[in-house]
């Protein structure tokens, strides 16, 4: 790791960044980010999606020298205003640390960024994949794969079959800052300018291993909620876990929505993504180098 954040520099120094970015003058990166740390405090669990609130403002400082930042729905709907590229910052899952540490850094720097909300954990605690996490590595493959599948990504299934089975998998207690966002947390986010809110479905499941009368659902439901709480809500959805086909892009298309995200594929051509529904996103995992995240929105990635 080491050897590796050293060449991210020398990369750096020597200008690939700024050469990589001429290609994407006038493209669009869709940045995909899930818990913020704040400062002082720990994550458990799944380490990958724990950004540090310091981290994550360095990230900002340095997007804004290089990129116009701009809101998701101008990004979809407007055509560029500068000859660098755009990029836009979006929370899946809305964390609470997302939306208190990470939203007080887009505030301060005057920045947007969107937050896709799954209702049904709303004020209700954690998520599965970090309640279930070790103490010091995410669930195994096999065991991701097999909630992801077998029981739908669903909270309450995998649950179940934690407490039935024999699994050594470890449930440990967890920060106030990994749970999801009260409803008065997310009041307080949304009266922050430029921070607006979209669709995660209802409940987080797989939507690409459920039937088409459930995905309906989870798409409706959740729309018809955020409509109900908030003004500041966009008709776009983030595919939990990054998952969906053509059944899935289709019901979104017919539940209303204009646009749906995946979690990657990376840069994108605007503004011809209205009525898009396999939008590529880049995620940021924690861990990341500032070089290694420079390099990344430049349009770089080293194995």
């Amino acid at each position: 790791m080491k050897a590796k954040h050293t060449i991210e520099t020398m990369l750096c120094r020597v200008g690939a960044a700024g050469l990589a970015r001429l290609t994407h003058r006038g493209d669009t990166l869709v940045l995909s980010y899930h818990n913020i740390v704040p400062l002082g405090e720990r994550a458990i669990g799944d380490s990958s999606l724990h950004l540090s609130q310091r981290v994550f403002g360095q990230q900002l400082d340095a997007l804004q020298q290089t990129h116009e930042i701009v809101s998701l729905s101008d990004a979809l709907l407007h055509e560029p205003t500068s000859r660098r590229p755009r990029a836009t910052v979006t929370f899946d899952d809305a964390y609470c640390g997302a939306v208190t540490a990470g939203v007080e850094e887009l505030r301060s720097r005057g920045l947007p960024a969107t937050v896709f909300v799954t209702p049904r954990f709303v004020g209700c605690g954690f998520f599965w994949w970090d309640v279930l996490a070790s103490r010091s590595e995410g669930l195994s493959k096999k065991d991701r794969d097999r909630c992801l599948w077998e029981l739908w990504g669903s909270h309450d299934a995998i649950m179940e079959w934690v407490s039935i089975s024999s699994s050594s998998i470890v449930a440990g207690a967890l920060p106030s800052h990994q749970a999801c966002a009260t409803f008065e947390q997310l009041c307080s986010a949304a009266a922050i300018p430029g921070i607006d809110f979209a669709s995660h479905a209802w409940s987080h499941a797989n939507l690409a291993a459920l039937k088409q009368s459930e995905v309906r659902d989870e798409l409706k439901r959740s729309l018809h909620w955020l409509n109900e709480h908030f003004r500041n809500v966009r008709a776009h959805l983030a595919y939990p876990y990054g998952l969906a086909n053509r059944k899935v892009e289709e019901a979104t298309r017919f539940a209303g929505y204009e646009a749906g995200f995946m979690i990657s594929g990376g840069w994108w051509k605007g503004p011809t993504r209205t009525h898009d529904f396999a939008v590529p996103r880049l995620n940021v995992p924690a861990g990341i180098s500032l070089d290694g995240f420079r390099l990344r929105v430049s349009g770089i990635r080293l194995r």
